[in-house]
């Protein structure tokens, strides 16, 4: 039977108006799937809320563990660790963490600990015990040590047997403060440091009760995750259950499954790797690869032996495996997604044209923010995704900012002013019921002082998030710089004030000033800094070098040296940075003179033509 001509325009017309809704809502079908469940997992949410009734992220440990228990939740160093031995020994160790380090609920204990499968027990075995956790970097020098413990009110210390040897230096200061150190040994060389290992087999692998953990409150504190302060030392964000839960749906979110394989090169002290890379694990019931460090040789070995799917990233650490030798198997392997953050256009073009169409998806956020973009669509170049219904769940805005004078415009009213779709602007975030700013512990100043208020209207109060941003028209938004007193460097936060203190401290030093500048093929900013020498004095490269190995970590250690015989100010008496960063260290165009970081001869060296080009070029490693 032949169509009526009527029946063929009809179809025509559908046809049209589908390909025409389809060029102008291209992405509008995934949009709308990823938010049906962001909208679903936070209905959840807000049901344990009205329940009063909440299952945290170790419940549903406990729940994967009864479910699926020789399952390997854990695989490091090519040990297999089942969701039942993580369970069991966790159960252990929070019975000795009862009955032998008498912790009770409410307290908050640190950890310094290396990757490996008993930080997770420890981690663990502690919130069974009602105890929040404080995750220190292990990089974390000891004056910084002792600033962590007052900022969270910890006062009990457990340390890995890797890492015991760090605390020679400040172990008796940390006695004095009356905290009790344990270390994951069975004996120890020091006598006030107690052990772990040796009470742990007559520990009973039953469950303690469940009431030490419970809780009814999705705005409990779980965890201190410490960031980078402008203050000059680090800052404990507050990680209540509400973002343990949030980050760890995040895996989900972007389609990852309880049969995908999750590789974790990343430190677990980090939120990526605890909260999205261990959460995430959990929440799906799937199986970890845990690395005690990252190492760019062995990752597509590892992935291809452990049948990897999903990997964590940031960005420097997609250009390391760029810049491997190239390899005939370089495509041989089964992962189909990377999950982070920091990955550069021409990086992540690269890496795509080398390894494989991965989906990369970014996701951005601070540890302590409010707000969370995800890339969920994989554009290149792109840190998340935005829409009409996204923003009438989470109220976020791009604001005028004066680069010279470092502080978002006002208008003649004081309040701040949007900028057009294109235009590069400071991302505030709204906090409210939705989106509620926990701050930072032990320092109220602090965390007002990454408060924002009267922004659009009196009264209201907006997260500062200290990143320059960018939204097209698509509603796709890219990540376009840091502004003030943080820059990022080898995947690490560096808090320039901090440096700054460090390295006024040298004698021959009167006035620091610490900035980050780019340098090509190289992901964030390497650490510079312009200095003023006392009058009289002159600079002494190996004294500032043997300085900045002691006291500051790899991460943290400028660079570059610029010698200044006056530093340049604001109006408002700050230190002026933005035409320090704009001239970079490029000899030939600086009069003033400039040395360059050099660890065979340990020392500040003169940067030179050719040292600078060396640099510029790829040839010195940095």
């Amino acid at each position: 039977m032949r169509s009526s001509p009527t029946l063929l325009l009809g179809l025509l017309a559908v046809s049209r108006r589908r390909h025409d809704f389809k060029l102008c809502f291209p992405f509008f079908w995934r949009d709308l799937v990823f938010l049906l469940r962001v909208i679903r997992y936070g209905v959840r949410l807000e049901l344990f809320k009205l329940t009063s009734s909440v299952c945290t992220v170790l419940d549903r440990f406990t729940q994967q563990a009864q479910r699926i228990p020789n399952k390997p939740f854990v695989i490091y160093d090519g040990g297999v660790h089942t969701y039942r031995d993580v369970e069991q020994r966790s159960n252990r160790l929070a019975n000795v963490f009862l009955e032998k380090v008498h912790l009770r609920k409410g307290d908050c204990v640190a950890l310094l600990m290396s990757n490996e499968p008993d930080f997770l027990c420890v981690w663990f075995g502690l919130a069974k015990v009602g105890c929040s956790v404080a995750f220190l970097n292990t990089n974390i020098k000891s004056k910084s040590l002792i600033h962590c413990f007052n900022c969270c009110g910890a006062k009990t210390l457990i340390v890995g047997s890797d890492l015991a040897e760090c605390l020679d230096g400040v172990l008796t200061s940390l006695l004095e403060d009356n905290i009790q150190v344990w270390t994951m040994k069975s004996q120890s060389e020091h006598t006030h440091m107690h052990t772990l290992l040796d009470k742990l087999d007559a520990a009973s692998d039953q469950p303690v009760p469940a009431a030490l953990h419970a809780t009814t409150s999705l705005k409990s504190p779980t965890l201190y995750i410490f960031t980078s302060g402008t203050t000059g030392l680090p800052k404990a964000a507050v990680i209540t259950h509400l973002q343990s839960l949030k980050a760890a749906a995040g895996l989900w979110a972007f389609g990852a499954t309880e049969d995908d394989v999750v590789y974790i090169p990343l430190p677990l002290y980090h939120s990526a790797a605890s909260l999205i890379g261990i959460g995430g694990t959990i929440h799906l019931g799937a199986t970890c690869i845990l690395k005690k460090k990252f190492s760019a040789s062995q990752f597509w070995n590892d992935c291809r032996t452990h049948n990897v799917t999903i990997f964590q990233y940031i960005g420097e650490l997609c250009r390391y495996l760029c810049n491997q030798p190239k390899t005939e198997v370089d495509k041989v392997h089964k992962v189909r997604m990377g999950v982070g953050n920091g990955l550069r256009q021409d990086v992540w073009r690269e890496f795509h044209s080398r390894f494989g169409n991965i989906k990369m998806c970014e996701v951005y956020g601070s540890t302590e923010g409010n707000l969370c973009f995800m890339n969920h669509i994989g554009k290149i170049g792109t840190v998340g995704r935005s829409n009409f219904f996204y923003r009438l769940l989470f109220k976020y805005d791009l604001v005028k900012y004066d680069m010279v004078k470092d502080e978002p415009v006002r208008d003649q009213y004081g309040f701040c002013q949007p900028v057009q779709k294109g235009e590069t602007g400071l991302l505030l975030s709204r906090v409210g019921i939705l989106s509620p700013f926990f701050g930072y512990a032990g320092s109220k100043h602090l965390t007002e002082k990454k408060l924002m208020r009267n922004v659009f209207v009196k009264g209201d109060t907006y997260f500062n998030t200290g990143d320059l941003m960018a939204e097209d028209q698509g509603g796709f938004i890219c990540f376009r710089d840091r502004v003030g007193d943080t820059f990022r460097w080898k995947g690490e936060n560096v808090a320039t004030t901090e440096v700054m203190e460090t390295l006024g401290l040298v004698d021959f030093i009167q006035e620091v000033n610490v900035y980050g500048v780019e340098i090509p093929g190289h992901e964030g900013r390497a650490g510079m800094a312009a200095i003023i020498l006392r009058p009289g004095l002159v600079f002494d490269g190996k004294k500032l070098f043997e300085h900045a190995m002691r006291d500051l970590p790899a991460y943290a250690r400028p660079l570059f040296i610029r010698l200044q015989e006056v530093m340049e100010m604001t109006s408002t008496f700050k230190q002026q940075k933005f035409q320090l960063v704009q001239s970079g260290f490029n000899p030939s165009t600086i009069s003033d003179p400039l040395f360059v970081l050099d660890y065979q001869q340990k020392s500040y060296i003169p940067l030179t033509d050719l040292i600078y080009q060396s640099i510029i070029t790829g040839e010195r490693k940095l």
